[in-house]
């Protein structure tokens, strides 16, 4: 469900409108996109694990903050902290490189 702002419009709204007459704030979203990508992912391990954020933050060995930027798809990820999470609950990391032909390069990461 989008948010609606006091004004009557749902912020989805009004950022597609944005996005459509401001190229710089287009490029903005489009450089965003893999973050956001990335913290819905952690959102929705943590969130079905029945975890907070300061939980996950003591099972990866960092703050409650550093998780809440993750999850806010603002800030770039580390990879070594990405692995971290995946190995918080037992699981890995996983890079896949989709190129233009159609082929898919996948490798597991080995823990740092």
């Amino acid at each position: 469900m989008d948010a609606i702002s006091p004004i009557g419009r749902s912020v989805r709204d009004d950022m597609t409108e944005q996005a459509r007459l401001d190229p710089e704030f287009r490029a903005e979203l489009e450089r965003l996109r893999p973050f956001e990508e990335v913290a819905r992912q952690i959102i929705r391990l943590r969130l079905d694990h029945g975890l907070s954020q300061e939980a996950l933050a003591q099972r990866v060995g960092t703050t409650k903050s550093a998780i809440s930027r993750l999850e806010s798809g603002q800030h770039a990820p580390n990879l070594a902290t990405l692995n971290r999470i995946a190995g918080a609950f037992g699981g890995r990391l996983e890079i896949a490189f989709h190129v233009p032909d159609g082929t898919a390069l996948h490798h597991q990461l080995t823990p740092v």
